[in-house]
């Protein structure tokens, strides 16, 4: 599979899925976050990584729109794919078309959807911190306790 059509697939999957497209990523956004995701290809070799970020409404006094800059901006919560995933976004491994659609299908089935949903709230985001799946800088912490209290 070439990077286009690659890239092209990724995008109809995230559509199909409830991501709007825009400015060489893809948005979902409720009133107290906004999670975007962004293909970046590595400069080592034909292989993607999927940036996830997560910006909270309010956290650092901001107030976040869609825009290009959300996807330059490291975010509230940052992360990656989990490593189960990482075949379908190597285009040097070979495989079939087919697989790879269906591998990536269920990168959002299985993983992207179900965590953005958790992260498109306060208290979701807190709750993933706490059951360590998610890493929050002491920062970030402390403005999310200033935004529950408020």
């Amino acid at each position: 599979m070439d990077n286009k059509t690659f890239k092209h697939i990724f995008g109809m999957i995230a559509k199909k899925n409830g991501f709007e497209s825009a400015f060489g990523g893809w948005f979902k956004q409720s009133e107290e976050c906004i999670f975007t995701i962004q293909l970046v290809r590595s400069n080592f070799g034909n292989y993607y990584m999927v940036d996830i970020k997560v910006n909270v409404q309010g956290t650092f006094g901001n107030r976040y729109v869609k825009s290009k800059s959300l996807l330059r901006d490291i975010g509230d919560v940052f992360r990656r794919e989990p490593k189960e995933f990482e075949a379908a976004l190597n285009l040097e491994q070979q495989m079939e078309d087919e697989e790879r659609k269906q591998k990536l299908e269920s990168l959002f089935k299985d993983f992207l959807i179900p965590f953005s949903e958790k992260v498109l709230t306060i208290h979701g985001i807190k709750d993933l911190a706490k059951k360590g799946e998610i890493y929050l800088l002491p920062a970030v912490k402390e403005e999310l306790e200033k935004l529950e209290i408020s």
